[in-house]
């Protein structure tokens, strides 16, 4: 830490999602970034142009050597574990990108190790720590949607079409950090099943469905796609006593509460009588807080205070579990795939 108490962090990477993670934990003020890595240099330096204080390097083991207490790692998904196990082996609290890794295996190296050395493990969630999704969370886990009985999110749009992984990998990761986030611990998956389609010919699935199994009477589908004419961002909970909606889309009122649902009355055997309630729609009030201030605040916060961050390395390991077996299911035409 540097003299005024703030975590000492270097970045590394410099493309898509390097910058907002320099500008987040420079503005986080609990947190210096004190170095910018890069195999591009000169990206490097021009991201870190407006940051006198962050130094700019394209040789990684110089900056686990700076004594920097912590790395965030944005770079391309293959490098996240031999680039999140070096930290790790060198005593750094690492924060990884989504996924945490490219396997399971990966995955559970780096929480097995994170643990060894007592150093934090972090996956980037980012969805998470929106207002929205904390929303959802607190409202599921209150108890006022009643036992939840379905989770169903659409996650479509046309593009971009990755040429090394199927959409599921691509895009499923946000749905499946957030369900997992959402439901309390004693409502997680235990099997999946997927099946999709290459209509490119990537020799990926381009289009794609997973459904999430469960030992309790709830179900969950996540729809992936990246040939669809519209962009939609999409999540529905449904339960005993009230429904809800996620759309990410919706420029201010994103998530609303429907008091709606049915009703069986008596049974007899050639008839069930359902009847439909219609009430209110609730629009809470949303924390505007951007979600990747407030993850950065959380990582670090858990290093300072020496627990474990909401979106642990164990999170984005069950991430990884549900998205390895879905490639198994695509591979065997959709059969079931206990997650173990």
């Amino acid at each position: 830490m540097d003299n005024q108490g703030r975590i000492e962090l270097a970045v590394i990477g410099a493309g898509y999602w390097g910058p907002n993670l320099v500008r987040n934990f420079t503005a986080s003020g609990a947190a210096v970034v004190t170095h910018l890595c890069d195999l591009d240099l000169a990206r490097a330096t021009k991201v870190a142009a407006p940051y006198p204080a962050i130094q700019t390097t394209s040789d990684y083991q110089a900056v686990l050597a700076s004594g920097v207490d912590a790395v965030a790692i944005a770079t391309p998904v293959r490098t996240h574990f031999p680039l999140a196990k070096q930290a790790l082996l060198a005593g750094k609290h690492v924060l990884v990108e989504k996924p945490l890794a490219w396997s399971v295996a990966e995955g559970e190296e780096l929480v097995a190790l994170a643990a060894e050395r007592g150093r934090v493990l972090m996956c980037d969630h980012t969805f998470c720590y929106t207002g929205a999704v904390r929303k959802m969370r607190e409202v599921v886990h209150s108890g006022e949607l009643g036992d939840v009985l379905y989770f169903d999110s659409v996650r479509v749009n046309l593009g971009l079409i990755q040429s090394d992984v199927n959409v599921l990998w691509d895009l499923a990761p946000h749905d499946l950090s957030i369900l997992d986030y959402v439901l309390p611990p004693h409502l997680r998956p235990v099997a999946v099943s997927a099946q999709g389609v290459d209509a490119v010919g990537t020799g990926f699935a381009s289009v794609a469905y997973l459904t999430l199994h469960f030992d309790k009477p709830i179900i969950a589908n996540v729809h992936a796609n990246w040939l669809s004419p519209v962009k939609v961002r999409m999540t529905l909970v449904g339960g005993t006593k009230k429904m809800l909606v996620w759309d990410d889309n919706e420029p201010s009122e994103k998530v609303r509460i429907y008091d709606k649902g049915i009703e069986v009355g008596d049974q007899d055997p050639n008839r069930v009588r359902v009847s439909y309630r219609h009430g209110a729609c609730f629009i809470p009030v949303l924390d505007s807080t951007e979600a990747l201030a407030r993850m950065a605040r959380e990582f670090c916060t858990a290093i300072t205070q020496g627990r474990a961050p909401e979106t642990d390395g164990a999170a984005g390991l069950r991430v990884l579990r549900a998205l390895e077996a879905a490639n198994r299911s695509l591979e065997s035409g959709g059969v079931r795939i206990d997650l173990g």
